[in-house]
This record gives structure tokens, sequence and C-alpha cells, in this order.
């Protein structure tokens, strides 16, 4: 299937694969949508799977389903930046330079949370609390994933991507996990940056360059980030607390924390919208940024009024499901508008 007609499919599914009713009310879907899901057997978001391999075990190391999450944020941006499909051979180099350089932040996250991780249920079975990989073999593994994207990115793209790639990685160790994340509730907000910069890589792997389309796509990813992760924080305050780790959700009340969400989502809402003037989309992306958008913070106003846990993890599922379908609706409009 081409890639522009999986997404159009993708989009037209939204009401059916996104949106639930919980206890009489309204609830996101607590399944994302997102395009592993769609494959035969494709593996829930978040998976506990516990690896008991070597093999298996590396590859958890640099967290799969996230590295999901910032690829179909990097194809869309490169369509818009080439106002149709780049060359194949871009788009393959790109995406396995960032995954490359995402498994690599991972991996060194890991290594660097052993701790936390063994207190938290949700961490447990992670492949350096269990035992299965030694940390000095997972940071040797990481640093090789870091030097091999740097390269390939800057032979088969170019230096600015190679670089934007590098830093973020750099923001995220540095910035996000060593500094951030244990000493303040802003940790996800600041730290989120880093999780923004695929879409920079993409650009720039395109036009050589960062414009203000590419911005703001980093503002939009940028400002998503709090609420969706807020969501699954809210899940497992209990855990943040036992760890010691001052996430938002952990430290404020749930009301204080969802009351962030809407105004992040609000202004998340926003940043969607000055993307049709500030890149001159279209109709097709238009009208979803406005659906999607009124979805998300729909399901956060009624996470507000019925604060649960369970609720929360259904805003994190629709989160997913909205990134993927916005930036779809993107790659969808460029294509109506200039082809494939």
């Amino acid at each position: 299937m081409p890639f522009h007609t999986g997404f159009h499919i993708v989009s037209g599914q939204v009401a059916l694969a996104t949106v639930e009713t919980y206890d009489g009310g309204m609830a996101v879907g607590a399944r994302p949508l997102v395009p592993s899901r769609l494959a035969p057997g494709g593996v829930a978001h978040a998976s506990r799977s516990v690896p008991t391999t070597r093999v298996a075990g590396f590859i958890a190391l640099t967290k799969p389903r996230i590295i999901e999450l910032l690829l179909i944020t990097t194809i869309p941006t490169m369509v818009l930046a080439e106002l149709g499909w780049p060359a194949t051979s871009l788009v393959l180099v790109t995406l396995l330079g960032g995954t490359l350089a995402a498994g690599g932040a991972n991996a060194i996250n890991m290594v660097i949370d052993r701790d936390i991780d063994a207190l938290m249920a949700r961490t447990q079975g992670r492949p350096l609390v269990t035992g299965l990989i030694k940390p000095r073999e997972a940071l040797v593994f990481a640093l090789t994933l870091e030097a091999v994207a740097f390269a390939v990115l800057w032979a088969g793209a170019n230096l600015l991507s190679a670089v934007l790639a590098l830093s973020a990685t750099l923001f995220y160790v540095f910035v996000y996990t060593l500094w951030l994340k244990r000493t303040s509730t802003q940790n996800i907000v600041i730290g989120g940056a880093a999780g923004a910069v695929p879409v920079l890589v993409g650009w720039s792997a395109v036009s050589g360059d960062v414009s203000w389309s590419a911005g703001l796509l980093f503002v939009v990813i940028f400002l998503w980030t709090p609420p969706h992760f807020w969501a699954l924080a809210i899940r497992h305050a209990d855990e943040y607390r036992a760890a010691g780790v001052p996430m938002m959700p952990s430290v404020v009340t749930i009301d204080v924390a969802v009351r962030k969400m809407i105004a992040y989502t609000v202004a998340l809402v926003a940043a969607t919208l000055a993307m049709i003037p500030v890149a001159h989309m279209g109709i097709t992306y238009g009208v979803s940024a406005v659906v999607l958008g009124g979805l998300f913070l729909w399901g956060t106003i009624d996470l507000a009024k019925h604060p649960t846990p369970q609720r929360s993890m259904r805003v994190f599922g629709y989160s997913i499901s909205y990134i993927t379908l916005l930036f779809g609706a993107l790659t969808v409009d460029v294509f109506i508008r200039h082809g494939f």
C-alpha cells in the first residue's frame, strides 16, 4: 500500500479508532492508533513484555515504541518540506539515522535511570533492571548507535541533520535525564524539546535548512508532550513518588495537573491552526486539525470533570492517535494539493 494511501485510510478511521464512551461520559480511546497497530499482530503501545533473550534486551534498550512516535512525525515533515514525496533513498537514510540516534539516546537514559526503574512497577522488566544486559554493555551499544547515526545522516543527508540529531541526544541525556528529571516538576516540559527535534532533522534532510514551518512543527510537538506524558504520569503517580521523581502529577493534585494539561492542549491546538497560514496548508489539514484538536481538548476537559487514572489513560491513548492522524492529515493535504 502506498504511504499516502495508508494515511488516508487511517484518517478516515479516526472516529471508530479513537473515540469511546466510558461510564456514561466522553473518553478518548485508550488503544492508540499508530502504524504498528495496523499490521497483523500489532503490539499495543507501551507494552510491558519483558525481554528474555539478549537480542530482545538490546532492542528493548532503544524503546522501539517511543522511536515509532518520533518517526511518524519525521516522514510527514519531509513530505511538507519537499511538497511531495522526497527521494525514497533520502527518506530511508533519514529514518535509519533517526532510529539509531533515538535508540542510542533511549539506551543511555536506561543506563542512567536503572536505579529508579527498579523502583517502578512499569519499568522493572527493563533489561538493565533484570540483569539481562550489563550497564557497560548498554553504554557501549548506545554510543555505537550514536556514532553510526551521525555518520549515516552526514553521509546520506547532510551535516545539519546529523548535528541536530546529536543535539537532541545531548539535550535528552544531559538536560532532561541527568538534570531535570529528578529535580524539577518542569522536567518533561523542558526535556520534551528533545522529542521535537526529529521534525527539524526531517526538514533539514530535505531542504538543508530549518524554516519557519519546521520551527512551528517543533512547537507543535513541544506543546503536545506535556498533556501526552502527564496523562500517563497520572496513572503512575504513586510510582513516581516512590522513586523520588517530581513528575508533575506526582507532586500536585490531579486537578492541578489536568488544568495544566488543558492549558497546553489549548496552546497545542492554536499552534496546529497556525500551521495553516505559515505552511500554506489546505482544507484537508485544516479540518483535521480542528476536529482532532477539538477531541483532544474535549478529552482533557472530560478528565477535569472526572479525574481518574482510567480516564487519564484514555487521554494518553488518544494523544498518540492524535499526533499520528494530525501528521497523516498533513501528508495527505500535501499530496492532494501538490501531487505525490
